[in-house]
């Protein structure tokens, strides 16, 4: 029961942190997925804004503690409390995200009844020299992650006639076994081809970081440019060590077929580990902010200018979709990192890619 709120409290509680205080960590010139001028984000109707928000987000998080709380007390069955978990979160996300409706049309509406932009000059900022900036870390650091894989793979065939008949393959939170598989080539391979899927994609995930298109706000192009500029790099290095504490991860459970460890350590690993990265996350998206929005750089306003109104073009404030725009990926309006533009067909592939290989790879080895 402890092992379980201790799962509860460093994984969930710093993702129910990071969605009540989204409002404050998206650029100034954003709001619930609405651009503003970065005046109006000062003002006190804004401010209550995210403040009601914020309370309303906690209100909800708070109600879902006590819930799993009393579930967790009451209940020693863990495959239910999984699901009631489960069940939980997903009706959390939901009940979050209407209300992130209710304020992006109340944002909508004042736009439009005040005119926010009426008198503004609009512009598209680029900074030409952007592109030849160092953006993020360089691809070769996930060459390592590869690296491991490879280790990971060879030691599993030097091992494998010392392997027992079955595997145990999934544990419940008290660390007893509840799967096991007869030992097959596939299974052992199991481990290493997640690495190199892992790898893969988180090196994709830093070429999106390094490609995506650049968004500078007008009334501060060469503050927001460099702002942006750390704000890319912090991820990126952030994806790097990523790859390597689950690189490390896969390598230590699959060390576990031919070496006995303590089955503790086996359950405990991935959920340090999961913390780690869950309050990594938390206090980078905290200190960086959307788009370096957060990094103190010394600026100038220009309130005559803002930047291009493009809403027409954000669905519900948060999908993008411009079949004009030859961008594929480009900063999330609302929440931090980056969205893809859904008007263009790669960005379908792409995403139906990565589900289908995330999936599948698994299910194909375990057969």
């Amino acid at each position: 029961m402890t092992f379980i709120l201790l799962l509860f409290f460093f994984i969930v509680a710093p993702v129910f942190i990071i969605m009540m205080f989204i409002p404050y960590l998206t650029r100034k010139t954003e709001s619930f997925g609405v651009s503003i001028p970065e005046e109006i984000y000062h003002t006190n109707e804004m401010k209550q804004f995210r403040k009601k928000y914020a309370i309303a987000v906690g209100f909800v998080s708070l109600i879902v503690t006590i819930i799993f709380i009393g579930f967790a007390t009451t209940s020693d069955n863990e495959t239910t409390l999984s699901i009631i978990l489960g069940g939980i979160i997903l009706g959390y996300m939901i009940i979050s995200f209407f209300l992130y409706l209710h304020f992006h049309k109340q944002v909508k509406q004042r736009k439009a009844e005040e005119g926010w932009v009426k008198n503004k000059m609009q512009q598209l900022s680029i900074d030409l020299r952007f592109r030849r900036q160092k953006l993020s870390v360089s691809n070769l650091w996930f060459i390592p992650s590869f690296i491991i894989a490879f280790i990971t793979a060879a030691l599993s065939f030097i091992y494998y006639d010392k392997l027992p008949d079955t595997i145990p393959m999934q544990y419940d939170f008290s660390g007893n076994i509840t799967n096991w598989a007869e030992t097959s080539y596939r299974v052992i391979l199991l481990m290493p081809i997640m690495q190199v899927f892992l790898a893969c994609l988180f090196l994709f995930v830093n070429i999106i970081i390094t490609k995506a298109k650049q968004q500078i706000d007008g009334d501060n192009p060469e503050v927001s440019a460099q702002q942006n500029r750390v704000f890319r790099r912090r991820w990126s290095a952030f994806i790097v060590i990523t790859s390597y504490g689950l690189t490390f991860l896969f390598s230590f459970i699959q060390y576990s077929f031919y070496q006995p460890i303590q089955s503790e350590l086996l359950v405990g690993a991935p959920l340090v580990l999961t913390g780690g990265m869950i309050i990594a996350t938390l206090i980078l998206s905290i200190t960086t902010g959307q788009g370096g929005s957060r990094v103190r750089k010394q600026a100038v306003n220009n309130s005559s200018y803002v930047d291009r109104d493009d809403d027409r073009y954000w669905k519900l404030g948060q999908i993008y979709f411009n079949k004009n725009d030859p961008a594929l990926f480009l900063e999330k309006r609302f929440g931090i990192g980056w969205t893809v533009n859904m008007a263009r067909p790669l960005a379908w592939i792409i995403l139906l890619g990565i589900i289908l290989l995330a999936a599948g790879i698994p299910l194909l080895l375990s057969m």
